[in-house]
């Protein structure tokens, strides 16, 4: 009786592997919109310029060419509680408004050194400095798994060791 068990389980192990790769695949920037979003579309600009000003466009494409405010959005919302998802929301509102105080333009319109320093008071500020470790955590994060990163500069291969009949084995 406790070998069938045993041969149910290694099945249902082996099924749910082979399946992994097709699910995963599956992947893309479509998949990852979620269906009623967290931030309105201005707050949503507004945390694609936050993570283009934290990794910009230089050789490589930055935060906000690959969509990493679309994961940062999606893992607020699916991921974080209540607590840290009103923190994450008013620390936009902090941002924003702060920005029109001390420069009297929106965070959108600053240049990059304006952004910068913007960014660095928030990282002192006690209240606003939760929420910039976590945009600055999941943007990174975003950013260091997104497909063209994975793909093009860590060299990421979903089933590594590709069997290759053409090459011919050395023997010792």
């Amino acid at each position: 009786m406790k070998r069938r068990n045993a041969l149910k389980s290694v099945a249902l192990g082996v099924g749910a592997l082979a399946g992994l790769p097709a699910w995963a695949n599956g992947w893309n920037r479509d998949t990852v919109r979620q269906t009623t979003p967290l931030l309105s579309p201005r707050q949503d600009q507004l945390l694609a310029e936050i993570a283009e000003a934290i990794i910009p466009t230089t050789d490589t494409p930055g935060a906000k060419e690959l969509g990493v405010h679309t994961f940062i959005q999606k893992m607020v919302a699916d991921c974080y509680e209540p607590k840290a998802q009103a923190t994450f929301s008013k620390g936009l509102e902090t941002l924003e408004a702060t920005a029109q105080r001390t420069l009297g333009k929106s965070f959108a319109a600053a240049d990059a050194a304006q952004r910068t320093s913007l960014l660095k008071t928030l990282e002192t500020d006690a209240e606003a400095k939760g929420f910039f470790q976590m945009v600055k955590n999941l943007t990174i994060r975003g950013y260091l798994t997104s497909e063209y990163v994975m793909t093009n500069l860590t060299g990421f291969q979903m089933a590594p060791g590709y069997y290759k009949g053409c090459v011919p084995v050395k023997k010792s």
